[in-house]
């Protein structure tokens, strides 16, 4: 194309046109030259992008970590390890190809806890009051919420960020005493452009007797969803009453490995089923929540050679899952291996291997890859809030 037809371009057509590449492309584009590079970092262009440019349905992921030098020697160093700046890896099912971020600002002494709307949610793993810092890896600004109160070991975090609001949720593993952690309260955060600010504030207590494991909490429609172990239930937190309730899970006394996604604005339960004492296959299965928000419904079921495959893979060690859009991906612990649904098309396929895994030697360290859901923008008008 010549050179003089973008030249001549007017500047809002120009910034119109750029804000529809996706990512990757504009990276390159702030090196073509240095109307390019100020163009792509002006109010303008980034507002426009924000009202155009597609949502990307994508995954990032992060090489688990060993937290118990954390929680349980604060005071020492001995078992902590220099490490070199924290990486994520950014999954793009659709063409199958992966990006590397850094995320140099994030102190080492943080994990990856939650994600929305572009934003990385880190918590700090030291036990007690907890600290959270929002991220964006595409503009590489970091903003920090105040710190919670209320002293937790490894609590559940939810996240819901808007175009001018954040909230935030810590829910359960509340330290009682030095060596007693039971799971109690539920505190929020909130701000907004209105000018409304709330500092972590204490909930409605969490159910009688619950057991939130994995640290993870899904938001659909204005809910925040976690599993419960011993047996298997689902908590369900619904932020305008603020109330918690139990959902009973599909066949809980056979689950292995449950997790919770969000895809297509569903709720959907992934887990392997194991009823060996029955005439009933194993397999890999997946059930959605009916709009009355009690019953599961089945929604697929993996394919017996690709399970056996999948089980050979995964030999017992466990595997979880995270949703984004029409896609599902499932990471066996201990490994970098990442098996992708596709609901659209109602397929199954691996991943080819991340290269940028293999400076690490091939094997994640601490045990495997633990991925969120990501949509990639270049503007977070809401991390603001806290800058304010």
């Amino acid at each position: 194309m010549d050179p003089q037809i973008w030249s001549n371009l007017p500047h809002r057509l120009l910034i119109r046109i750029l804000a529809f590449l996706p990512p990757p492309a504009f990276f390159r584009s702030r090196c073509v030259c240095k109307r390019f590079y100020s163009l792509l970092f002006s109010d303008s262009f980034l507002e426009m992008h924000l009202h155009l440019s597609p949502h990307l349905h994508w995954f990032i992921f992060f090489k688990n970590k060993d937290l118990i030098s954390f929680n349980h020697n604060k005071n020492t160093h001995q078992n902590q390890v220099l490490e070199a700046p924290i990486e994520g890896f950014i999954l793009d099912p659709d063409e199958n190809t992966w990006y590397c971020v850094s995320f140099s600002l994030i102190p080492p002494s943080f994990s990856p806890s939650s994600s929305s709307e572009g934003l990385v949610c880190w918590m700090s793993d030291e036990a007690g009051p907890k600290t959270l810092i929002l991220y964006n890896p595409m503009s590489r600004t970091a903003a920090q919420l105040p710190p919670a109160p209320r002293p937790r070991l490894y609590p559940s975090v939810g996240l819901r960020v808007g175009p001018s609001s954040i909230d935030a949720f810590l829910a359960g593993d509340d330290l009682i005493s030095p060596f007693a952690v039971k799971n109690l309260t539920t505190e929020s955060f909130h701000a907004d452009g209105g000018g409304f600010f709330s500092v972590w504030g204490t909930n409605s207590p969490l159910p009688r007797l619950c057991s939130l494991e994995s640290g993870r909490m899904v938001l659909v429609n204005g809910c925040f969803y976690c599993m419960n172990y011993s047996p298997f239930s689902v908590l369900a937190y619904e932020i305008a009453s603020n109330t918690w309730c139990k959902i009973q899970a599909p066949m809980r006394r056979f689950l292995r490995s449950p997790s919770l996604v969000e895809c297509r604005g569903r709720l959907v339960l992934v887990a392997a089923v194991e009823k060996s004492k029955l005439n009933v296959p194993r397999s890999v299965r997946m059930w959605g929540l009916q709009g009355c928000g009690r019953t599961w419904v089945e929604l697929e079921r993996m394919p017996h050679q690709l399970y056996l495959q999948f089980a050979d893979a995964e030999a017992g060690r466990g595997f979880d899952c995270v949703g984004n859009g029409d896609f599902i991906a499932a990471t066996i612990r201990g490994s970098e291996q990442v098996l992708l649904f596709n609901f659209h098309r109602k397929g199954w396929s691996w991943v080819s291997q991340c290269p940028f895994l293999r400076h690490s030697g091939g094997v994640a360290s601490g045990g495997g890859l633990h991925g969120f859901a990501y949509m990639p923008r270049l503007a977070t008008p809401a991390i603001a809030l806290l800058e304010s």
